[in-house]
C-alpha cells in the first residue's frame, strides 16, 4: 500500500500558502508526489526546500488560474513532466467584498468569477480526458459555506461559490459512469491570510491543517459533498431552511467583507 501511495501524484492550485499549502502537506504526509500551482513560485520553493522534497517528489508550475491559457498549460506541464495526476484540487480562488453601486467593484466581480470559476474549469481542463480514458482519478473543486446563501456585501464571492458547488455537481453527473469522481468540499472559515482581514466574528474557525487533515479522509473516501467542519455543515441546513424574511432579520447589521478599493 505506502508504494502504491508514493506513486500517486496530486496537482494542487493556490498552493503557496493558506489551504492549498496546507493540503501540499497533508498529500505529502499521506505518501503522494505534489504538482503545486501559483502564481508566486518562490513561496513553493522555499516550503519544498525546508521540507528537503526534491524534484522527484515535487513539482512547482508557475500560471495565473484567470487566465486560462496559464493554467491549461501548467497543467499540460504537469502531465508532460510528472505524469497524469490521481487528484487535481482546483483550490485558488478570491475573496474581495464588492458594491454593486460601484463601477470599480463591477470589474472585482468579473475577476472574482474569472479566478474562481473559469479557473477553476480550466484547471480542470488538461486531465478530464485522459483521466476518462484511464477510466479513474478524483478533481476536487473547493466551494464555500457562503455559496449556500447570499451575505451582504459579499455578492460577487457567494455567487461564485454557489457557482463552483452547481458546476462541480453538474460534472459529477457527466463523469457518474466514466471511473472519474467529483468532489465538492465547502469549507466554514479558515484561518488564511484570506480570512485574517474579517471583521466580523468567524465561528468555528479552523485551523488550514485540521481542514488539509477533513479534506484528505473525505476525497480519500470520494465523497461527492462535503462541509467542513461538520458543525458548519449543520449551520449550512438550517441557513438553507430558513425563510428569506428571517435570514434579512439574521443579517441585517452585520459587517461587510472589505472591498479592494476600500482596503
Amino acid at each position: 500500500m505506502a508504494g502504491q501511495a508514493a506513486s500517486r501524484l496530486a496537482f494542487i492550485t493556490g498552493a503557496s500558502s493558506g489551504i492549498g499549502q496546507a493540503l501540499a502537506a497533508r498529500f505529502h504526509a499521506g505518501g503522494y508526489r505534489l504538482a503545486l500551482v501559483a502564481r508566486r513560485t518562490s513561496e513553493m520553493q522555499a516550503w519544498a526546500h525546508q521540507r528537503g522534497l526534491t524534484a522527484a517528489h515535487c513539482g512547482i508550475y508557475s500560471a495565473d488560474v484567470a487566465e486560462p491559457d496559464s493554467i491549461i498549460a501548467a497543467g499540460h506541464a504537469c502531465i508532460a513532466a510528472q505524469g497524469l495526476p490521481d487528484v487535481v484540487i482546483a483550490n485558488a480562488g478570491i475573496s474581495i467584498g464588492m458594491d454593486t453601486s460601484a463601477r470599480t467593484d463591477i470589474e472585482v466581480m468579473a475577476r472574482t468569477f474569472a479566478t474562481n470559476n473559469v479557473g477553476l474549469a480550466a484547471t480542470f481542463h488538461p486531465f478530464v480526458e485522459a483521466m476518462v480514458h484511464r477510466g479513474s482519478g478524483t478533481l476536487v473543486g473547493i466551494g464555500s459555506v457562503a455559496g449556500i446563501r447570499g451575505l451582504p456585501g459579499h455578492g460577487a464571492y457567494c455567487a461564485s461559490k454557489a457557482a463552483v458547488i452547481a458546476y462541480c455537481e453538474s460534472l459529477r453527473g457527466e463523469l457518474r459512469t466514466s471511473g472519474v469522481q467529483v468532489v465538492t468540499l465547502c469549507p466554514g472559515y479558515v484561518d488564511t491570510p484570506l480570512t485574517r482581514k474579517n471583521r466580523y466574528s468567524m465561528p468555528f474557525l479552523m485551523p488550514p491543517e485540521a481542514f488539509a487533515d477533513e479534506a484528505f479522509a473525505a476525497i480519500a473516501a470520494g465523497e461527492s459533498y462535503r462541509v467542513l467542519p461538520w458543525q458548519m455543515g449543520v449551520v449550512a441546513k438550517l441557513l438553507r431552511l430558513l425563510p428569506n424574511t428571517v435570514l434579512d432579520k439574521v443579517l441585517a447589521g452585520r459587517p461587510r467583507k472589505h472591498r479592494q478599493s476600500a482596503d
